[in-house]
């Protein structure tokens, strides 16, 4: 742990000392004990054993856990989950970030949707006096035939100012045509000509091996029609390439074909859309999943999916938390939680999933100056009643959510 961020004194102005807790930064460092966290214009100015400034704000947080906010490398920001009577595009792009912050989820990658208002909420982040989730942004998601079409898309994306390139390599199950792999290529080459990252919506293994040739950045969801083999261990090991579980996009094409049994749970209804709710509870609805194909077969996914990102986690692939929520049915924030679950389930330690959900996916998403508690970061993190390390449904323990030292309320 360091000390403090610089040999100079701290000033006091502006300056916070949270101490008494259980501090894990997030680094892969081991918690400290009785730590001290100070905070000065938003910012990580001396973690672990510090100092506390003369004349600083002190919050005791005696018998409490800190941890980074949770960093979600894969969601939706579309404004569907603000109130209907909220009209105007960037106040809803805004509740939406709200809603994610209320759980814990600091920072977001949003891969297609939100458009222009998002770019415009994302330019204006970089302050100390934000209190809603963190930002960025693909454009459109891409869903070309040609390699012509692909190049213009990417373009117009681009010229929006986006931060990812999103494109769609799937046939939903055998139900809609694949992009055929010249368009993918093309969208590849010509993101790269522009210095923009790609990411890639698979679910075949052999997509994932192709698009790994091809050149793409991150996989954003999980493998999950067969086993993973060494080829493709070997493609993502190569460049490093970021691995996205979304294990919860998979329960949410099965889990309301009855109602679920997190519809009770006390933390998922403290800000839970009930009109989302009524109808994901419709007697027509349900008995529609149940009655469906898809559903057994997204069921049976989820299984494969937990089976390899098992093993690819072992084999020492950059596993970057994510969810895909945002879309109807996939309740954001309650979904980030529900994930680490399903993680946890598949066979990785607690400690595993945190560095995933915090500095692995902050640094697989593109947030260089979040996602772990170190002199100069942004003070996103949250205050835990209890130990996550030794339980990951722990995270639900819930005090409080600060992003840049603001308290979200």
């Amino acid at each position: 742990m360091i000390a403090a961020a610089a040999t100079t004194p701290l000033r006091a102005q502006h300056t916070t000392a949270y101490t008494g807790a259980t501090l894990w930064d997030g680094t892969g460092a081991p918690p400290v004990e009785h730590a001290t966290l100070v905070v000065r214009d938003g910012r990580v100015a001396a973690v672990g054993q510090a100092a506390v400034p003369a004349g600083a704000r002190v919050i005791d947080l005696s018998g409490l856990w800190i941890i980074p906010g949770i960093v979600d490398a894969h969601t939706h920001v579309t404004g569907r989950w603000a109130p209907r009577f909220v009209t105007d595009p960037e106040r809803r792009i805004l509740e939406d970030l709200r809603l994610f912050a209320l759980y814990g989820v600091t920072a977001v990658n949003s891969l297609g949707g939100g458009g222009a208002a998002s770019i415009r909420i994302r330019e204006r982040q970089a302050t100390p006096l934000l209190r809603d989730a963190r930002l960025r942004v693909a454009g459109p998601v891409i869903t070309a035939t040609t390699p012509d079409e692909a190049r213009a898309w990417v373009d117009r994306d681009a010229a929006l100012g986006v931060d990812w390139i999103k494109f769609r390599m799937d046939d939903n199950l055998g139900t809609v045509e694949k992009m055929p792999m010249e368009a993918a290529r093309a969208i590849i080459d010509r993101a790269h000509e522009l210095d923009l990252s790609v990411a890639s919506h698979i679910f075949y293994l052999d997509d994932a091996k192709a698009l790994l040739r091809a050149g793409t950045d991150l996989i954003a969801h999980s493998i999950r029609d067969r086993p993973v083999d060494r080829e493709v261990v070997r493609l993502l090991r190569r460049r490093k390439v970021c691995y996205v579980p979304t294990l919860t996009r998979e329960v949410s094409n099965f889990v309301y074909a009855r109602r679920p049994t997190f519809f009770d749970d006390p933390f998922f209804l403290e800000y839970a859309d009930r009109d989302e709710m009524t109808r994901l509870t419709r007697h027509d609805f349900q008995v529609k999943m149940r009655e469906s194909p898809a559903s057994a077969r997204y069921r049976k996914a989820l299984r494969v999916a937990q089976r390899n990102l098992r093993i690819l986690a072992a084999a020492g692939v950059p596993i970057a938390f994510g969810t895909d929520a945002g879309p109807a049915g996939r309740f954001p924030g309650y979904f980030e939680h529900m994930e680490l679950k399903l993680m946890a389930d598949a066979g990785l330690t607690p400690e595993e999933v945190l560095l995933s959900a915090t500095s692995t996916a902050a640094r697989c998403a593109g947030f260089s100056h979040t996602g772990s508690l170190e002199p100069g970061k942004w003070a996103d993190f949250l205050v835990l009643e209890r130990n996550p390390l030794e339980n990951i449904e722990n995270t639900r323990s819930l005090r409080s959510v600060y992003i840049a030292g603001n308290e979200v309320r």
